[in-house]
C-alpha cells in the first residue's frame, strides 16, 4: 500500500450535488442569513499529500478562506489556519481549481466567503462501505475508516454524476458527500466545527492610480500596532507620532505634509463615517483614530494624492479608509501586561456563520507611562457591528462605537536644558505649570448603511451616521511668556493653554454605479453618481490657566460654530479594449459657516469701550475638483499610470470674516507611475513621481498651541514600494519616499508677528525629506504537541526618518526605530510578546523651534530655542490570548 495519499476537504458545509436517489433540499445559511443558500461543489481537485513529508508521517489540518464568485469560480483563497508551508501550498493549489454552484440570496447569485478545512493524513485505511440511501444524519466516520488509496486525481472531477457507491455523512449540522469509489484518503475535518459562510459586504473599490495602496491583515500583523493610527505606518511615506500623550490624536505626516492631527488627510470609516472634525480648536481636520480598536481593522485603503472624485474635505495629501471586520470567528480574549505597569484587555466576539463585518469588541487600557510618572493614562472603547440581509437583495450594516481616554502630558523640553542636565530627556519640568498638563477626549458614533449589488455589476449604497466628540486639554509649550489680552498688567502666571471642543455632527452618503455599457467591442463605460452631506454644531473655548488651582487669567476663544457641507460627484470609467482605462470626473462641495464669536470685536486695552464684545458672522463658498486617472497595460504584468486631481481643505471657521467667500485651501496634484506584478513569485513593485501645489498651508504656532496660516507651498517627490509573498506565511514590504517641500512665499508680517519664522524658498518645517519603512511577517506550523498543531508567528517593522527641517534654518536629528513581535499558538491558547523601539533608541518624537521661558536659567531669552517631545523608550508587552 502506497504511503502517499490525497487530501480532500470534507466540505465543512460545501455540498457536492446529489444524485437522483438523494433528494435533499439545498442547505440554508445559519441563523441571521435565512435567505442565503451556501455554495455547493460542482468540480473539485484533490489536494496531494506532499511527498517529502511522508517520512515524517505528519497529520495536520489546513483551513482555507475561499471567495466564491457569482459565476462559481474561486476568486481568492487565503490560509486561515496553517498546517505547514508544504500542506498550505497543496491545499491552495487544489482549491483554486474548484468550481461551485454559487451562493444565492433569494435565488440571486452572490459572492460569498467560506472556510474549507483540508485534513492531511499519511496512512489511508480500508473503507467501511455504506449502502446508497443511507440516512443523512449518520455520524461522521470513525478515524480509522476511509476509502482505499488510488492514483492521484489531477483534473477537475464533476461531482454531480450519480455513482452506485456514493454514500453520505454529516459534518456539524450540514450534510456532505463522499465518493467511496474514488481514490480518496481519510479526510475528516475536526468534528463539531460548523460550516462558516461570510457574505461579502462592501466590495473593494477599483484602484485609483499608482498610489492606491491596500493594506490587509498580512501587512497589519507584521509588527506591534498599539493604536489604529499605527496601522497606516506601513503605507509609503506615512509617519505617526504621539507627542501629546494617549488622549490626543496622533500627529501624522505624509508626502511632505505635516498633517498634524489630520488637517491634510481625509480619514473615513467604512466609506461612511468621516473621522475628521472641521474647525477643531486644536487643529483643523482633527481626527482621533483612537476610537478604532486595532484588532478589529480588517483592511486599510490608502490613496495618496487626490485623484478620486469620492475624496472630499481634507484630502490634500491623500485619504485613508478603514474597513472593520474579524476573520477568525468565535470568542477571543487577550490580556497584556508590560513596561511602565501597562495593562490592556481586549475581548472580541465574532459569531460563527456571520459576515466578517459582524462582531463586538471591547478594550480597556491603563499605564503609568514612561519617564517620571506624568504620562499615565487610562482609556476604554467598544465597537459593535452587525451585517444582515434584507428583502430585495439588500445588505445592511449597523455600526456603533464609543471611546474615552484621559492622560497626563509631559509637554516639551528645551534642548539646552537637557544638555545642561536641568531635566532628564524622558522627564518633565518640575514646574507646577508643566506638571499640570493633561488631556481628555471622548467620541461616540453610530451609522446605518444599505447596499445593493446587481447581477449586471450595478451598485447602490446609502448610509446615515452621527457622532458626538468632546476634547479637553491643558498644554504649556512656552513656559512663562504670555501676557493677558484683557488685562495687560497680568503676566508671568504660566502659559498653560486650556482648549475645549465639543462637536456634534450627523450626515448621509449615497451613491449609484450603473451597469457597464458596451458602446463597441473595444469600448465599455460605466458611471457612478454620488452625494454626501454633513452638519456640525461646535462649541470652542481657549483660555490661559494658572496652576495649580487652574484659575483662568486670560480668555482667548469662546465661540460656537455651525457648519453645513454638501458634496456631489460624478465619476466615469471608460475601458478601451483590454489595455487602457480612463477614470475621472468632477466633484463640487458647498460649505457654509455660522460663527458666534463671543470674544470678537474686543476693544483694545486702554481705549474707551464703544460696543459690547461679540461678533456674529456668516461665510460660505464652493470648491470644485476635477480629477482623472489614465491606466495603460503595455504588458500583462506592467501597468502605467498618469493622474491629475484638484482637492481642497475647508478653512478654520473663526478666521473668516462676515460675508467672506470661504477661502478653501486648494491643492493641485499630479503624478505618473508604474506598477509591476510578477504573480508566480507573488511580487509587486510600484514607482511614482508626483508634484503637489497648495494655495496656502498651515503650521504649528506654539504660542497659541494650534495651527496658523502660512503661504503657498510646493512638494515634489518620488515613491517606491515593493511587496513580496515568496511563500505561504511569509509577507514582506519595503517603501521609500523622497520629497522636497518648499514655501513659495512667506506669510505677511503682522503687528502680532512682525518677523515671521518663514522665508521664501525654505524647506517646510517638521517634514522628513526621506521616509523608509520595512515590514516583515512570517507564520509557520512547527509540528504538533500532544496531538495539536503548533503555529508560530514573527513580525518586524522598522522606520527611518532623515533629519527634518525646522524653523530658523535648524534641523532635527534622524530617527531609526524598530518594532518586533513573536507568538506561539497551540489549539485555543496563544502566548506572545510585543516590543516597540526594540533597540531602545533615544529619539525625539517631534522637535520645534520657538521662544520660551521656563525660568531655568534666571535670564529670560527672546531668542528661538530647540524644543523636543521625547519618543517612547523600549517598551515590552506580554500577551496571553484565548481563542474560544
Amino acid at each position: 500500500m502506497s504511503r502517499w495519499s490525497h487530501a480532500i476537504a470534507l466540505a465543512a458545509g460545501l455540498l457536492a450535488s446529489r444524485p437522483a436517489f438523494a433528494q435533499a433540499p439545498a442547505p440554508k445559511a445559519p441563523a441571521g442569513q435565512a435567505n442565503v443558500t451556501l455554495p455547493t461543489v460542482v468540480e473539485h481537485v484533490d489536494a496531494v499529500y506532499p511527498p517529502d513529508k511522508l517520512a515524517q508521517g505528519v497529520d495536520t489540518t489546513v483551513e482555507v478562506l475561499v471567495t466564491v464568485e457569482r459565476n462559481g469560480t474561486v476568486g481568492d483563497a487565503q490560509i486561515a489556519v496553517s498546517g505547514g508551508e508544504a500542506f498550505d501550498d497543496a491545499a491552495l493549489a487544489a482549491v483554486r481549481r474548484w468550481r461551485f454552484s454559487p451562493a444565492t440570496r433569494d435565488g440571486v447569485p452572490i459572492r460569498a466567503r467560506i472556510r474549507v478545512p483540508f485534513h492531511f493524513a499519511p496512512e489511508p485505511h480500508p473503507p467501511v462501505p455504506v449502502p446508497p440511501g443511507a440516512p443523512t444524519d449518520a455520524t461522521p466516520p470513525d478515524a480509522g475508516t476511509a476509502p482505499p488509496p488510488g492514483p492521484p486525481a489531477d483534473k477537475p472531477r464533476p461531482a454531480d454524476k450519480p455513482r452506485p457507491d456514493k454514500h453520505t455523512h454529516t459534518h456539524g449540522e450540514q450534510p456532505a458527500e463522499l465518493d467511496s469509489g474514488l481514490a480518496l484518503p481519510h479526510a475528516v475535518a475536526e468534528p463539531g466545527k460548523p460550516i462558516e459562510i461570510h457574505v461579502q459586504g462592501r466590495p473593494n473599490p477599483p484602484r485609483r492610480g499608482a498610489s492606491d495602496f491596500r493594506l490587509g491583515r498580512a501587512v497589519l500583523d507584521s509588527a506591534p500596532r498599539p493604536t489604529a493610527a499605527d496601522l497606516i505606518k506601513s503605507a509609503p511615506g506615512f509617519h505617526v507620532m504621539r507627542p501629546e500623550g494617549d488622549a490626543v490624536a496622533q500627529r501624522v505626516s505624509l508626502r511632505g505634509f505635516d498633517a498634524d492631527h489630520g488637517q491634510d488627510i481625509q480619514f473615513t470609516l467604512g466609506g461612511t463615517i468621516p473621522l475628521n472634525q472641521p474647525s477643531h480648536v486644536h487643529g483643523q481636520g482633527y481626527a482621533d483614530l483612537n476610537v478604532l480598536i486595532p484588532e478589529t481593522v480588517l483592511r486599510v485603503r490608502v490613496v495618496e494624492g487626490v485623484y478620486d472624485p469620492h475624496q472630499g474635505d481634507f484630502a490634500v495629501a491623500g485619504s485613508v479608509d478603514f474597513d472593520l471586520g474579524v476573520e477568525e470567528r468565535g470568542v477571543r480574549a487577550t490580556a497584556s501586561y508590560g513596561s511602565f505597569d501597562t495593562k490592556r484587555l481586549v475581548a472580541i466576539f465574532a459569531p460563527a456563520g456571520q459576515s466578517e463585518e459582524t462582531f463586538g469588541a471591547a478594550v480597556v487600557r491603563t499605564t503609568d507611562g514612561f519617564g517620571d510618572g506624568v504620562r499615565g493614562s487610562v482609556s476604554g472603547g467598544f465597537t459593535g457591528q452587525y451585517r444582515f440581509e434584507l428583502p430585495g437583495d439588500l445588505s445592511a450594516l449597523v455600526h456603533l462605537s464609543a471611546y474615552g481616554a484621559r492622560g497626563g502630558v509631559a509637554g516639551v523640553l528645551r534642548r539646552d536644558d537637557i544638555d545642561r542636565r536641568v531635566v532628564d530627556f524622558y522627564d518633565a519640568y518640575p514646574d507646577v505649570s508643566a506638571r499640570s498638563q493633561s488631556a481628555a477626549a471622548t467620541r461616540t458614533q453610530a451609522s446605518f448603511s444599505l447596499q445593493r449589488t446587481g447581477d449586471d455589476n450595478s451598485e447602490a449604497s446609502f448610509g446615515l451616521w452621527g457622532a458626538y466628540a468632546t476634547y479637553r486639554s491643558r498644554l504649556n509649550f512656552t513656559g512663562y511668556t504670555q501676557r493677558s489680552r484683557l488685562e495687560p498688567t497680568w503676566a508671568g502666571r504660566g502659559d498653560l493653554i486650556e482648549q475645549s471642543n465639543d462637536d456634534g455632527g450627523f450626515g448621509a452618503r449615497a451613491s449609484y454605479r450603473t451597469r457597464r455599457y458596451e458602446a463597441a467591442s473595444w469600448l465599455k463605460s460605466q458611471l457612478t453618481l454620488g452625494a454626501d452631506a454633513e452638519a456640525h454644531s461646535i462649541d470652542q473655548a481657549q483660555n490661559l490657566l494658572e496652576a495649580p488651582q487652574n484659575e483662568t487669567w486670560d480668555r482667548r476663544v469662546d465661540a460656537t460654530v455651525r457648519s453645513l457641507r454638501l458634496g456631489a460627484f460624478a465619476d466615469a470609467l471608460f475601458t478601451f479594449s483590454r489595455w487602457a482605462r480612463l477614470r475621472g470626473g468632477l466633484r463640487a462641495d458647498f460649505i457654509s459657516f455660522d460663527i458666534d464669536d463671543r470674544l470678537g470685536n474686543r476693544t483694545p486695552p486702554n481705549r474707551e469701550e464703544t460696543h459690547f464684545i461679540g461678533y456674529r458672522r456668516t461665510a460660505a463658498g464652493i470648491a470644485w475638483g476635477p480629477r482623472a486617472t489614465l491606466e495603460v497595460d503595455p504588458w500583462p504584468s506592467l501597468r502605467l499610470f498618469a493622474a491629475y486631481g484638484r482637492g481642497y481643505r475647508s478653512p478654520q471657521a473663526r478666521q473668516l470674516e462676515e460675508g467672506e467667500q470661504a477661502p478653501f485651501a486648494t491643492v493641485h496634484s499630479y503624478e505618473a507611475g508604474a506598477r509591476f506584478q510578477y504573480e508566480p513569485a507573488r511580487i509587486s513593485a510600484t514607482l511614482v513621481a508626483y508634484e503637489t501645489r497648495l494655495s496656502y498651508d498651515l503650521a504649528f504656532d506654539a504660542e497659541e498651541g494650534r495651527l496658523e496660516r502660512i503661504g503657498p507651498t510646493t512638494r515634489r517627490g518620488l515613491v517606491a514600494y515593493l511587496q513580496a509573498n515568496p511563500s505561504n506565511g511569509l509577507h514582506a514590504s519595503i517603501s521609500g519616499t523622497f520629497v522636497r517641500a518648499t514655501l513659495d512665499s512667506p506669510p505677511p508680517p503682522t503687528p502680532e508677528n512682525p518677523r515671521p519664522a518663514y522665508v521664501e524658498g525654505q524647506s517646510l518645517p517638521y517634514v522628513p525629506p526621506v521616509v523608509v519603512r520595512t515590514d516583515v511577517s512570517y507564520r509557520r506550523a512547527l509540528g504538533t504537541f500532544r496531538g495539536k498543531p503548533l503555529v508560530a508567528r514573527a513580525g518586524y517593522g522598522a522606520t527611518f526618518l532623515s533629519p527634518r527641517p525646522l524653523p530658523y534654518a535648524q534641523e532635527a536629528r534622524a530617527v531609526f526605530v524598530v518594532d518586533a513581535s513573536l507568538g506561539l499558538r497551540r489549539d485555543f491558547v496563544e502566548v506572545g510578546v510585543d516590543a516597540t523601539n526594540l533597540l531602545n533608541a533615544r529619539y525625539a518624537d517631534t522637535e520645534y523651534v520657538f521662544v520660551s521661558d521656563w525660568q531655568t536659567s534666571g535670564i529670560p531669552s527672546h531668542l528661538p530655542a530647540r524644543h523636543i517631545s521625547a519618543g517612547s523608550p523600549l517598551t515590552i508587552l506580554g500577551n496571553l490570548t484565548f481563542h474560544l
